[in-house]
């Protein structure tokens, strides 16, 4: 199981929203860089980072902060927000970024998420980000009728490497992870599923070392880190003693 800290980047800075809104952004370091050294130096595995002003805008806007930390840290990179077209995602996989991960396109135009797998295996992921069971995208704004599971068998054997998986209701508030419809979309495809939206303290660490959830991939923590709740070494510990034993 990877726990993948999370830098959210809205104007250059590192923020936590509540449930996506824009206007309820908590700034939690101003040196994106300095966040992203700071995990790797804690021993995070991986960085997940969301451009959420070019989520948005519908294109890349941090890509400046983005840049500072692929040059911080060694550790491997999945970005999402505002990746439209397959000139974005060639320019992001050339510059260092491990995997990224498409939402709005997955929706829209499956057909550039296909060519995208096809051309570089293992490095393409999609978010599924899931309002009321429905999929949002567009920087949550807009959502469709198509729930996370019908779209995640629209890509079976398209060779999409991980489907990130977003409760947003949950997302930024401290609830716990919503376990039950994570492994739903778990158990109906065979892509690997990560959990995201809710993640708030070791507690919730533990249930996803549980039996019933080694079929995921792992989980995103954010707002519980920056102010404390989930203690990085703790949960590390946590994750590292289950793998060995």
């Amino acid at each position: 199981m990877i726990l993948f800290p999370a830098i959210d980047l809205k104007d250059g800075e590192c923020v936590r929203l509540v449930r996506g809104r824009m206007d309820l952004a908590t700034v939690f370091n101003s040196d994106p860089a300095a966040q992203a050294l700071k995990f790797e130096r804690q021993g995070f595995q991986w960085l997940h980072l969301i451009d959420l002003n070019g989520a948005f805008a519908g294109k890349p806007v941090n890509g400046a902060a983005v840049e500072s930390i692929l040059g911080a840290v060694r550790i491997p990179v999945q970005l999402g927000g505002g990746i439209r077209d397959l000139k974005q995602i060639e320019h992001w996989l050339a510059h260092g970024v491990t995997r990224l991960i498409l939402g709005t396109l997955a929706l829209k135009q499956p057909q550039i998420v296909r060519e995208a797998c096809r051309r570089f295996p293992g490095r393409i992921a999609v978010a599924m980000d899931a309002k009321a069971g429905r999929v949002a995208v567009e920087g949550w704004v807009e959502v469709a009728e198509i729930t996370a599971i019908e779209l995640a068998k629209r890509f079976e054997g398209a060779g999409v490497a991980a489907i990130v998986f977003t409760d947003i209701d949950r997302d930024g508030v401290l609830t716990g992870l919503n376990i039950a419809s994570t492994l739903s979309l778990a158990r109906a495809t065979s892509i690997p599923v990560i959990a995201s939206g809710g993640l708030a303290s070791i507690d919730d660490v533990a249930r996803l070392l549980e039996l019933d959830c080694t079929i995921l991939e792992g989980a995103i923590t954010g707002r519980a880190l920056y102010d404390g709740r989930l203690d990085a070494e703790a949960a590390l510990n946590l994750i590292s003693a289950r793998r060995v034993a």
